[in-house]
């Protein structure tokens, strides 16, 4: 509830207000308490003070029980009683609802808030995997390759392609980016269908979240806020707060530095905070670190909400400047150790023992220190909460669906699409290098078959040459055969008739003999001349 400029958040022992001042409020704080101490009215009457003020606030809804702050409350004896303890009505309180936004991850109980896998980036993503370092490494790599490849990653689908393409391809890609072994690739991509089917990869997709969506204000100017239902939701701890830190970074990289305003441009609520911080890496949670350092100057302001401040690193908890400390009990010595830590976090007030203050708390009092002016904490002082101006309790499922369906931004984030992205143009691409490797083969069956028609040719051409000589030396010796029969004929006959004439003159006998030897003599002769 505001007065007089300043968020009033409730009384001390002496009925005098406790004031957050706006311009501190971008100084991050902590809300802590056992369960059932009274974090979640706290949270309501912080966030309708801050959307009173026309600034925008994010906040997880866990138990279904934040929703209903879209609804004016109703009087009961104990509310009157309340009004009265704090001397409400004289001060305009007014039971009233505020404008809501809200959202789900899943499109069941909120319109779809989605983003990319570009967007979420390979630290957070290897998170919400699960992958051990030397994986995560791998990771980042995939997404560098991507981006020198002008490869966009929307969804699932898009990143198993880009881890497909590069494990072909690792050779490739090995003297550029080192080399990746194909082990590690097939557990990030068994990771990834791990997350597919748990239905988280309904949350990668377009159209992705713009967070100026989260910056509006609604009727009257109040401060949208923004409630993501995560009843859910926080049964994976790790998509929930990694999903979370992933909205903070957003901020923090979208929204440009503003410096110190007189009120923040948004709050934002991190509830069952400690879910962020179990198991987190060094690397994450110096990011975290460095998130919640700078985006104060962004203009924004980070409110965790956890059981016990233990839950939250020391690096991280300096950074929260206010403080609300509802009732801690200590049943084991590790209990009293949390206890007297987070009484040791605030300025001890000499007016009382903080220590034995917190662990006797009831529902709905708390130990509080705000920044003051100069942004130095206050003393703590034991506070009563004020009540909220929204109902109790949980909203119907009519409620929620007109609330959902009545919502500016429902036709603008209510229907996915799938662009043109890693996927895609990965499969193109491999179509269009097997259709090249098919025109490679047919250019090389093409050249094989004329190959072999050339040499078929050749070997016919020089069968053909040598059934050619064959043919003229059969006409040659031919040739030469009846040559020699005519010579052999004729030097034959001239022989024997010279040989019959020697002959005659020795009688029938000489004459006989005389022709065949004159025969046989001119043919050996006349053969050696002519080579008959």
């Amino acid at each position: 509830m505001l007065k007089d400029g300043k968020i009033w958040l409730g009384n001390n022992e002496n009925g005098e207000p406790l004031f957050l001042l706006p311009k501190m409020a971008n100084r991050h704080g902590l809300v802590a308490g056992a369960t059932g101490t009274g974090k979640t009215v706290t949270l309501k009457v912080m966030a309708e003070s801050f959307s009173e003020m026309g600034v925008p606030v994010f906040m997880a809804d866990v138990k279904g029980d934040i929703a209903s702050i879209m609804t004016a409350g109703t009087d009961s004896e104990d509310m009157q009683a309340r009004i009265q303890k704090f001397g409400l009505a004289e001060a305009g309180f007014t039971y009233q609802g505020y404008p809501v936004t809200l959202w789900d991850i899943y499109g069941e109980k909120g319109i779809q808030l989605r983003t990319t896998i570009s967007e979420m980036g390979p630290i957070l993503l290897s998170r919400i995997l699960g992958l051990n370092e030397l994986q995560s490494g791998v990771l980042s790599i995939v997404f560098k390759i991507a981006d020198d490849n002008d490869l966009l990653l929307i969804d699932t689908k898009d990143l198993k392609s880009m881890l497909n393409y590069v494990q072909e391809n690792a050779g490739e890609f090995a003297p550029a980016y080192g080399k990746m072994s194909p082990a590690t690739i097939g557990a990030i991509v068994r990771a990834l269908v791990s997350l597919e089917v748990a239905g988280a990869d309904r949350f990668f997709f377009e159209p992705a979240l713009n967070i100026g969506d989260f910056l509006a204000v609604g009727e009257g100017g109040k401060g949208m806020i923004n409630i993501l239902d995560s009843e859910s939701l926080i049964n994976d701890g790790t998509l929930y707060s990694t999903f979370l830190l992933w909205l903070l970074s957003e901020l923090f990289d979208k929204l440009p530095e503003v410096g110190d305003l007189d009120k923040p441009k948004m709050v934002f609520f991190f509830d069952e905070a400690h879910l962020l911080f179990s198991g987190t890496s060094k690397t994450l949670l110096d990011k975290i670190e460095q998130v919640v350092k700078l985006v104060r100057s962004k203009g924004v302001g980070v409110y965790f909400c956890t059981q016990n401040p233990k839950d939250v690193p020391d690096g991280v908890l300096a950074q929260l400047g206010n403080k609300i400390q509802h009732g801690l009990h200590a049943y084991t010595p590790a209990d009293q150790r949390a206890v007297k830590a987070a009484a040791d976090s605030f300025r001890a007030n000499p007016a009382f023992n903080t220590l034995e203050t917190i662990q006797n708390l009831g529902t709905g009092e708390a130990v509080v220190s705000f920044l003051d002016e100069d942004g130095i904490p206050t003393m703590c002082d034991k506070a009563w909460i004020l009540p909220p101006k929204s109902r109790f309790g949980a909203i119907s499922d009519e409620e929620r669906s007109n609330a959902i369906k009545g919502s500016l931004l429902y036709s603008k984030y209510y229907e996915a699409y799938d662009p043109d992205s890693a996927y895609e143009m990965l499969q193109r691409r491999g179509e269009a290098l097997a259709e090249q490797a098919a025109k490679e083969r047919e250019a090389a069956e093409a050249a094989k078959a004329e190959e072999a028609a050339r040499k078929l040719a050749e070997k016919e051409a020089l069968a053909a040459e040598k059934a050619a000589i064959r043919e003229a030396e059969k006409a040659e010796a031919a040739k030469k055969r009846a040559a020699k029969s005519v010579a052999s004929t004729v030097v034959g006959t001239v022989g024997r008739e010279a040989g019959k004439a020697f002959g005659k003159n020795f009688g029938s006998l000489g004459k006989t003999v005389g022709g065949n030897l004159g025969a046989s003599l001119g043919r050996s002769i006349l053969g050696t001349l002519f080579k008959i």
